[in-house]
């Protein structure tokens, strides 16, 4: 049990501005990792392509100042994402750490044409760029989160920050400046609720953290040491009496954290793994998880108070997928690890097909080397799938999208690339009204009809 158990005991309406004018978040909105509420489902149910290649469907590519792994984000006609520079590109000659620098992007969805990009120099110390967890994702891992009023990012040691949406800074938190023990590094996305900004700082302080929008104040900071071996995004949920419980899954445990006070509201006895790598996913009031180098899965009814172990586990199992996210629809949990795509029955965790994903690898350009992928094989692809459709959209590390029919068979409709160049991919995909948005180590991409 960990420290937190010890422990225990002691929306698509917000109006904002954009493009000099009011507006509302909309359905075609992606505004934080994963899309809404971290599904990896749209709310829309526009149309989206299942064939392209780099003359084919794919309506642009923007050349990006820095590599990173965070995922775009879409906020009406404007793209954002975040990449870093300077420093860490290259495994052999790494640079000065000095000159490490943070990049939020915006991007015109109809062009591709940047509109304004904003550089944030570094605050040391920083990890260095060595051993094998820091060099396998870079320094801009952490996906941006809007409330269509200020885009917010999380750069690790260098804090959270606010901008505008023409780009102007609002505000810069720090929020530690510690190590993980595996030195692996710092992933987690910040979420947004209400007025409340939460950045997982599990690396740089052991902590969860409240802020205030307005002005990054701290309003609540929980703590635990088993925050330090997190990577994963947190999800909302409704728990009892009307609270909203931000939900992540930790080291053997997945807590529920009530976002009015940063109290632990339930924690649940979960996968038997010292670190938590992928993310949570809420469908049909349950929360399901699957996570562990050796392998481990869980649903949970959502809800609750204290110690839910015993009264709200509906399955588990030994399912593995050390980084990448499930999706869930209606009744199917897909998710893909190591090549193989697997379908769960959300109901009961039984195995619905297993397959190997079928062509692609072969025939994609070699990754390049800096870092990225190195000697990982397909154990270290980091994307998680996303649906929308009725199909399943897998991106490997070499570049390789595979579309899948979401159904009770495996069948795999398509295998496509963006490009013949040599490029990493380990962000997860927006999608947007139809669009689908994919970045690599190098550019940022728009797939449509």
């Amino acid at each position: 049990m960990t420290e937190w158990s010890r422990w225990w005991g002691g929306t698509l309406c917000l109006l904002a501005i954009y493009a000099g004018a009011w507006r509302t978040l909309e359905a075609g909105d992606w505004p934080r990792f994963r899309g809404p509420n971290g599904s990896g489902i749209p709310a829309d149910n526009e149309p989206v392509p299942t064939k392209w290649s780099p003359d084919q469907s794919v309506q642009w590519r923007t050349e990006l100042p820095g590599a990173g792994v965070s995922s775009p984000i879409v906020i009406g006609n404007r793209v954002f994402v975040t990449c870093y520079s300077g420093y860490g590109l290259n495994r052999q000659e790494p640079g000065n750490i000095e000159d490490l620098a943070r990049h939020l992007v915006c991007v015109d969805r109809k062009t591709g044409q940047v509109l304004w990009q904003k550089a944030v120099g570094a605050i040391m110390p920083e990890d260095p760029y060595t051993g094998m967890g820091v060099p396998a994702h870079g320094y801009a891992s952490h996906t941006p989160v809007s409330d269509g009023k200020s885009i917010y990012v999380f750069f690790g040691k260098s804090g959270a920050l606010a901008f505008d949406m023409d780009g102007n800074q609002k505000w810069q938190t720090t929020l530690g400046a510690e190590s993980d023990p595996k030195r692996w590094g710092s992933a987690s996305s910040p979420i947004l609720t209400d007025d409340l900004l939460v950045v997982t700082a599990g690396p740089e302080s052991r902590a969860v953290y409240g802020l205030d929008t307005k002005t990054g104040k701290e309003l609540w900071k929980a703590e635990s040491s088993g925050l330090g071996d997190v990577w994963g995004t947190p999800i909302l949920t409704e728990g009892k009496d009307g609270r909203t419980d931000i939900v992540i899954g930790a080291p053997y445990e997945v807590w529920g954290i009530n976002s009015a006070t940063g109290k632990l509201s339930w924690f649940c006895e979960a996968i038997p793994s010292d670190s938590y790598s992928s993310s949570v996913v809420l469908a049909q009031n349950t929360i399901f998880g699957i996570t562990g180098r050796e392998g481990g899965s869980i649903a949970i009814k959502a809800g609750g108070y204290g110690d839910i172990s015993e009264s709200h586990v509906l399955w588990s199992g030994r399912d593995r997928s050390r980084y990448g996210t499930p999706v869930v629809q209606g009744n199917r949990l897909y998710y893909v690890n190591g090549g193989i795509a697997t379908c769960l029955d959300a109901t009961t965790g039984e195995e619905v097909f297993r397959a190997r994903l079928e062509g692609g690898a072969d025939a994609a350009p070699a990754a390049a080397d800096f870092g990225f992928g190195f000697g990982r094989g397909r154990g270290g692809d980091y994307s998680s799938p996303v649906l929308a459709d009725g199909k399943v959209y897998y991106v490997a590390e070499s570049g390789v999208t595979y579309v899948l029919k979401a159904g009770d068979e495996f069948e795999q409709l398509a295998t496509n690339r963006v490009t013949e160049n040599s490029e990493n991919f380990a962000a997860t995909p927006a999608i947007s009204s139809g669009d689908l948005f994919i970045r690599s180590d190098k550019a940022l991409y728009c797939i449509s009809e």
